[in-house]
């Protein structure tokens, strides 16, 4: 038996059944990281092809498991979506969606539910098939659009507590095999002024004024980034941006006495957490470092069940060797099934692979259907072939990282 041919005939089999599942998950919002109810009708998909175990986690994430081998490995896949912005901008339900020209418009489609049904279904396949065979596999939904990496994070630490071996990110990647991106740290900048009445402003001291030549100064650091200044030869240049100000004032006739804007400074592998930091801190003049404060964030918003996890909204960067097996396990399962050789990718984008690959050092790969720039659209689609095609990959790519584990040892000890 040609094992490819028969996933793809397995998966070709399921398809009206992947198409259904994907259509009824993307009709249950999930905002906010609000993903009870999708991920109850996930769980309700897994038990029917029947999962060793399936549950919710202490956060609320959704948790599906087959086998108990001794290797690990998760297929990762955020179920919330941002929120749909303006409804008259969408010219059909941005929930129920609409098929036209084999894609799906809806919200949540590309980023990032597409990769959801391929992902519990293809695990069936592989283990129907003897493809598991050694592993734990877990399908792992979890909340990822507020905090990158904190629902990996608790599942590992927490919930059930278990270190993969290997990841697949099912973030989009248009189907081609990404191996990692920039990292990204947010921070705020806070003046400290005195407030005084408009009409005598002179006796108080502006906290908006104060920072005006600290605005300025970081779009000026940004413009040398984008003339190169930390670029990295596959992440590409760092950046920096304003994302919102807040101004603290007695009235609308009173001088503030407090302004902070609020920076998303994004990470090429050539910059440490501290330089990040120092760099940012050495835009203020040393006459007003007690007046202008620099402050990292952190997120500690407790979660739909009520669960808690602190952490730094430090987000590192990460980048899989083009040698890596992993990386080479998901380049020949392409090549497996479709004959191809598609190049290697970044996103632009961050995910969880923030806390996977680059905070626990777990080898990590993307794979998903869909094109990022159309995340957080509008215009948010995917198209169902490659939705019901990522089964596939799913379910063939766990016997190919084994035999090229493998054949990495074999080597060395040659």
């Amino acid at each position: 038996m040609d094992i490819h041919s028969e996933i793809k005939r397995q998966v070709e089999e399921k398809r009206e059944d992947i198409i259904k599942f994907m259509r009824e998950i993307c009709a249950i919002p999930s905002m906010e990281s609000k993903i009870g109810p999708v991920g109850e009708r996930i769980q309700a998909e897994m038990r029917k092809l029947g999962y060793d175990e399936v549950r919710f986690d202490k956060m609320g994430n959704t948790v599906g498991r087959i086998g108990d081998g001794p290797k690990v490995i998760v297929f990762d896949s955020h179920i919330d979506t941002v929120g749909v912005g303006d409804s008259d901008a969408w010219d059909w339900d941005p929930f129920e969606g609409k098929i036209e020209d084999g894609k799906l418009y809806a919200r949540g489609a590309c980023d990032e539910k597409g990769s959801t049904p391929g992902m519990v279904h293809g695990l069936a396949i592989a283990r129907d098939l003897g493809l598991l065979d050694g592993y734990t596999a877990y399908y792992f939904g979890n909340m990822e659009e507020w905090c990158d990496g904190i629902g990996p994070n608790a599942f590992v630490d927490v919930d059930p507590g278990v270190r993969p071996d290997f990841v697949v990110i099912g973030e989009p990647t248009k189907m081609h095999v990404y191996r990692g991106h920039k990292g990204r740290i947010e921070l705020k900048i806070t003046t400290l002024g005195r407030s005084a009445h408009a009409a005598v402003h002179y006796i108080g001291d502006n906290a908006i004024y104060k920072m005006a030549s600290i605005i300025n100064l970081v779009r000026e650091l940004d413009r040398r980034f984008r003339f190169g200044m930390g670029h990295h030869p596959v992440l590409g240049n760092p950046s920096i941006a304003v994302t919102n100000a807040v101004a603290r004032t007695n009235s609308l006739n009173a001088v503030p006495d407090q302004f902070t804007i609020y920076i998303d400074r994004r990470l090429t592998l050539n910059e440490p957490h501290d330089y990040v930091v120092d760099l940012i801190k050495g835009l203020i003049p040393d006459y007003l470092q007690k007046e202008i404060l620099v402050e990292e964030l952190f997120y500690d918003e407790p979660s739909y069940t009520g669960f808690q996890f602190p952490v730094s909204k430090y987000f590192p960067a990460w980048l899989q060797e083009e040698t890596h097996p992993l990386v080479q396990a998901g380049q020949k399962t392409i090549h497996d099934l479709w004959g191809e050789t598609r190049p290697l990718g970044t996103w632009d984008f961050s995910t969880n692979g923030t806390y996977w690959a680059g905070k626990a050092g777990i080898p990590s790969i993307g794979f998903g259907p869909g094109d990022e720039i159309y995340a957080h659209t509008f215009m948010e689609h995917v198209a169902l072939d490659d939705v019901v095609n990522a089964a596939a990959f799913y379910a063939s790519l766990p016997k190919n990282i084994a035999e090229i584990y493998e054949q990495s040892i074999i080597h060395n000890e040659e």
